[in-house]
């Protein structure tokens, strides 16, 4: 399982290669959300997202005789170009299923790194009996999303940054936020910060009708989402939480937050207006529930990952629309 001792291990396999992303605030989403907001901006992490590290932690630690056969890799966009470009750095093969909706930038970015990309019906169609099968015929190490302990460690890495760069930002008592799907960034922050900025405190957030993990900890235990599709927060639209994950977030987090897909488009506007940076709608659900959620927030500071800006233009354009109303 993964602990304190193998992040602090992925991290060091991930200096040179990772990004150390920074931590931005505005003025401006202070006063919306009555709070200080600092939002760590993995969206400018190699690939657009957090997944490099979490891909890297994994393809770096394997044995090279299986690393040389090649991995496999099941996402709807943003693990599939972590695991893609983690492997073209290595000189390795990888093979990637995505799902068919998934949006075309995505699966464009991830041939382009070289991966063989395999589209399946994510209703229909069962990605986890695809790559098994895949795996065993063409003799490919697995890399999963994220109910993997290596790739939990790698995201452990952004709980890392957090402690620090909260400690110099002089804060020692704040919800963290994150973007939750299968709960890997989310369970990797928090170990991290359990070892080293316990009175950080972990939240999840993710979309309204899709907030499995948020009602899994209310219950106790796993609950799955009655629909798999119909939110734009594609990259985090998941079953249910991890097997792995899942014990980690119901020790270690509070509770977790939902958010509307038309605030998930107003915190990717703000984001681009008073940040500068581009955010994709799952990517932005942290800082939509640091914004649109304050009752539910204490304290006077929030931090929440900006954990992807893997958008299509034309999305990203009707995003920005809302600037105007």
């Amino acid at each position: 399982m993964t602990d304190i001792a193998m992040i602090e291990a992925a991290a060091a396999r991930l200096q040179g290669h990772a990004r150390r992303t920074p931590l931005l605030s505005s003025p401006f989403l202070d006063e919306i959300a009555g709070r200080r907001v600092l939002v760590k901006a993995e969206c400018l992490q190699h690939t657009g997202s957090f997944k490099f590290r979490g891909a890297w932690s994994a393809l770096s630690a394997l044995e090279p005789a299986a690393r040389a056969r090649g991995v496999i890799a099941f996402s709807s966009g943003n693990h599939a170009q972590g695991v893609a470009y983690a492997a073209k750095l290595h000189g390795v093969p990888s093979v990637i299923i995505m799902p068919e909706d998934a949006p075309k930038l995505k699966i464009d970015n991830t041939r382009a790194l070289g991966a063989e990309v395999i589209l399946y019906d994510r209703v229909t169609g069962d990605r986890d009996a695809i790559g098994a099968r895949l795996a065993e015929e063409r003799g490919l190490t697995l890399i999963r999303p994220f109910d993997e302990p290596l790739v939990i460690a790698g995201q452990g890495s952004v709980g890392l940054e957090i402690a620090e760069q909260a400690a110099e930002a002089g804060i020692t008592q704040a919800d963290v936020l994150t973007c939750c799907g299968g709960g890997g960034l989310t369970a990797g922050i928090a170990l991290a910060l359990e070892a080293r900025a316990p009175g950080l405190r972990v939240r999840p957030a993710e979309p309204a009708g899709f907030d499995d993990t948020a009602r899994s900890l209310a219950a106790g235990r796993i609950l799955r989402n009655e629909a798999l599709s119909g939110s734009i927060c594609d990259a985090i639209v998941t079953p249910e939480p991890g097997r792995i994950t899942f014990p980690i977030l119901a020790r270690l987090c509070g509770p977790g937050l939902a958010v509307t897909d038309d605030e998930a488009l107003r915190a990717m506007a703000l984001a681009f207006l008073r940040l500068k940076i581009v955010l994709e709608p799952g990517g932005a659900v942290a800082l939509a529930a640091a914004l649109f959620r304050p009752e539910a927030i204490a304290g006077d500071a929030v931090i929440c990952t900006a954990s992807g800006g893997n958008v299509d233009p034309a999305l990203f354009a009707h995003a920005l629309s809302r600037l105007a109303d």
